[in-house]
């Protein structure tokens, strides 16, 4: 039988070519596919809570092919929410890795059956979710995945409850937070209703205070000057007092002198307007942690 001839040789090589450019257009679109964030889900025994506490954690693009250890973003939601609204945090990994930040986001669990609106406050024994979020998460997390255990590595972010959370939390911890940030959040404990609780004692309603506080972060923060405390809030917030309330503590922190970002933005108090903000602050937040190392 005779040999190929050259314009056969010719097609067979083009038909080659297409399929490895075939193969690599399918090796690259699964890279694409890959590339993101990977969210997965976990919990441990809290005794700060006398239960489950579970977590959800969005690895960075690349976690599983190097050995890098990765700062942390902790991300607190609303109040009242279900026992599930800690899962949503897909949208914050996105943004970080579309915007070019390496960082580990943990949607932390501040909600459960029977217990909606917790405020992210230590009540007592079997119900401490500052405890559990700020001590128990925190050493899990580090335990258990390659972060940067520094407070050089950490920020803690809420919105609305989870930004008066992600407050208190911070401010009360700055030896485990770099970082606090506040969107649309308020700064005393609230009911559903956004109206000022009365938690019992003067003592314990100052300590849920973060306009209480003020005088003592002028210490604090002395010890960790590269604190990076910032909040925003729209104009058109709804809810009685949260847009006073956070004027009010920009003035607090200003006379007080303690370093600190403050906006005001058009806007209101749902989803649509913090995904407008959301690039910035994050990008805002991980720049000023340690890098992957």
């Amino acid at each position: 039988m005779p040999g190929p001839t050259l314009r056969h040789r010719a097609a067979l090589a083009l038909l080659w070519l297409g399929v490895l450019l075939a193969l690599a257009g399918c090796d690259s679109s699964a890279a694409s596919r890959s590339s993101g964030p990977r969210i997965e889900y976990g919990s441990f025994h809290s005794h700060a809570v006398n239960g489950t506490l579970h977590y959800s954690i969005a690895l960075p693009p690349g976690y599983d092919a190097t050995k890098k250890r990765y700062p942390v973003v902790y991300f607190l939601h609303g109040l009242p929410a279900n026992a599930r609204a800690y899962r949503n945090i897909g949208n914050y990994a996105d943004s970080l890795a579309t915007t070019g930040h390496s960082a580990i986001v943990v949607g932390a669990q501040g909600a459960r059956a029977g217990d909606t609106d917790p405020e992210w406050h230590d009540w007592g024994p079997g119900r401490d979710w500052e405890t559990a979020t700020a001590s128990e998460l925190v050493s899990w997390i580090d335990h258990h995945y390659r972060t940067l255990p520094e407070r050089s590595a950490r920020a803690i972010i809420g919105v609305s409850a989870g930004g008066y959370g992600a407050t208190l939390i911070g401010i009360h911890h700055p030896e485990t937070y770099r970082v606090i940030e506040s969107w649309s959040g308020y700064f005393v404990p609230t009911n559903p209703a956004g109206k000022p609780l009365d938690l019992g004692s003067a003592a314990a309603n100052a300590a849920a205070s973060a306009h209480a506080n003020v005088p003592l972060l002028q210490k604090r923060f002395k010890r960790y000057p590269d604190t990076f405390f910032a909040f925003y809030i729209g104009r058109q917030d709804p809810y009685p007092g949260f847009v006073d309330d956070n004027i009010r503590l920009d003035r607090e922190l200003t006379a007080a002198g303690i370093p600190h970002v403050f906006e005001l933005y058009q806007g209101a108090h749902d989803q649509a307007f913090w995904d407008m903000h959301e690039d910035a602050w994050l990008a805002a937040a991980v720049d000023r942690l340690d890098h992957p190392s």
